[in-house]
């Protein structure tokens, strides 16, 4: 595993930023650049399941390992869901189970810092795809969060 890093400075509160990230209508406008139609399934609390979709239905099985509101998120990746079945088993998913995605706000002069670590197989070829991708979803974060 290798760990991939991100980071924005948005101007806006952390409670706005938090919001944001995670609003049941503002997620699937972020995550956007990494699928058209995405959305996740969960309530967000500590230990809950959270599925994350794309317009077909197909995606990720999670689990959200800490939640610290407004400061804090660790998700942890367990398998897939791929023409409505759960994958969490198969020797591709075993290769990256348990790989973590943690979101980190802090608090800075007039705005929040969001610094992303998602942890990925290094020989993956969604490596690469990600790189490019996420710089562009924090893009669309940092336009919802200082929009209102």
């Amino acid at each position: 595993m290798t760990t991939q890093n991100y980071q924005i400075d948005i101007n806006a509160p952390r409670e706005k930023v938090w919001e944001t990230l995670w609003g049941e209508e503002t997620y699937p406008q972020w995550t956007r650049p990494f699928s058209e139609g995405s959305r996740a399934v969960t309530d967000w609390k500590k230990g809950s399941r959270v599925l994350f979709l794309d317009a077909k239905g197909e995606g990720m099985v999670s689990r959200v390992e800490e939640n610290i509101p407004n400061e804090y998120m660790s998700i942890e990746h367990l398998g897939t869901i791929m023409g409505g079945v759960e994958d969490t088993t198969s020797p591709e998913v075993q290769q990256w189970n348990g790989a973590h995605e943690n979101y980190r706000l802090e608090e800075i002069d007039g705005g929040t810092r969001v610094r992303i670590e998602m942890e990925i197989d290094e020989k993956s070829e969604y490596a690469e795809m990600f790189a490019g991708m996420w710089p562009k979803a924090l893009e669309a974060l940092k336009g919802i969060a200082e929009k209102n």
